[in-house]
């Protein structure tokens, strides 16, 4: 009301009732109202949501406007917290760091009466309750939206449980790794012409598992399954191959066959590995005996003793019927009249430069020569 006393002038007119209530509802349409209607939003994990808050302002509506957006914890013991804020022709939007760089105010002028906010790559944290507050005062109005975030189905896995046999009971069995519940699962066969499931098949859509029962030949083929949720589906395939019974005697046959197999290949390795051994260490053996066997080698006065004995015996066999032969080789000249000028000369070197005791201490032993005339006979 423009002036508050005219309340109490209507009071003491004793108007109506009814003409109390139509003057007070045309004076309540002059002042600040949201004109956009409350809601709620279910969004996509990644996609972008508009909170609307749209408002009218009256005439007696002469403060300085403000727009706060709030988001209202679920557990009612912690306090609201500060979003967004317009007030003064300014923007302040730094009050919340998991939205930072992601909301924003729809209008570039909210003041023209529009108030509602972006949020962009929606998380599903961003989920709860957000509340649109417009002051200017005497008027303040508020509203609240409820926005609730969530994952679309995704990394979709199939699977097949149990022998491929015919006769045999098979689960397909389809998991996502992600998405916000509830998931709902359902399977098809893709079939040239049709994508019916086998007759006996059994089909649980909130566990995603299809049982088979009895297969046979014919349910062989592609089957695919779609998960899926309030805000999105994904999908994966899988390829079923039933297949005859295996020959299970067959198998253990050439199973324990290949084990002997293997046994026998140990043994010769190990009968190799022995032999290689016993061959090395008889070498060993043969090679150190006959080292030990080899006499160690003579010193030079023994060699010499054994070679002037040798010459003795030789001389001692020397009989004038054996000389007779003997002297006609080669050898025989060696006793000539040069030798035994040399031999004199030699002689008397040797003497001068060795003395006897030192010849006999050099294992030297006197030998007798006989001697020869020059006809070649000895004397």
């Amino acid at each position: 009301f423009k002036d508050q006393r005219n309340l109490g002038s209507l009071l003491t007119l004793n108007l109506s009732k009814p003409s109390l209530h139509a003057y007070l509802a045309a004076g309540l349409t002059r002042s600040l109202s949201i004109t956009s209607a409350e809601s709620a939003f279910e969004k996509a994990q990644g996609e972008r949501v508009t909170l609307p808050c749209t408002f009218v302002l009256s005439e007696e509506d002469v403060g300085t406007l403000d727009i706060e957006w709030v988001l209202i914890p679920a557990d009612i013991q912690k306090k609201e917290e500060t979003i967004i804020l317009y007030s003064g022709d300014r923007i302040y939007n730094h009050y919340y760091p998991a939205l930072t760089g992601r909301l924003q105010f729809t209008s570039s002028d909210p003041k023209s009466g529009d108030g509602s906010v972006d949020i962009l790559n929606l998380k599903s944290t961003d989920t709860g309750t957000y509340q649109c507050k417009v002051k200017k005062a005497p008027g303040v109005e508020s509203q609240k939206i409820q926005l609730n975030v969530l994952v679309k189905p995704a990394s979709t896995k199939c699977s097949i449980e149990g022998s491929q046999e015919i006769g045999k009971d098979i689960i397909l069995k389809c998991a996502s790794q992600e998405g916000t519940p509830l998931l709902y699962y359902d399977w098809r066969r893709v079939v040239t012409g049709t994508q019916g499931l086998p007759a006996t098949s059994v089909l649980n859509k909130n566990t995603g598992e299809l049982l088979l029962k009895n297969a046979s030949k014919d349910y062989s083929g592609t089957y695919n399954c779609v998960a899926s949720n309030r805000v999105g589906t994904d999908e994966c395939s899988v390829e079923l191959n039933v297949t005859p019974p295996i020959n299970t005697a067959g198998v253990i046959a050439g199973a324990i066959l290949g084990t002997l197999l293997g046994l026998a290949l140990l043994a010769f390795l190990v009968f190799c590995c022995c032999k290689k051994h016993r061959e090395k260490k008889y070498e060993k053996e043969v090679h150190h005996e006959i080292r030990e066997d080899v006499l160690p080698p003579k010193s030079r006065s023994s060699t010499a003793r054994s070679y002037i004995g040798s010459n003795r015996s030789s001389l001692g066999s020397m009989s004038p019927s054996n000389m007779e032969g003997y002297s006609k080789t080669p050898y025989s000249q060696v006793p000539s009249e040069d030798f035994e000028r040399a031999s004199g000369q030699n002689q008397t070197i040797a003497s001068s430069k060795v003395a006897a005791p030192n010849l006999s201490r050099m294992g030297a032993v006197p030998v007798m020569i006989p001697a020869q005339s020059k006809d070649g006979s000895i004397v």
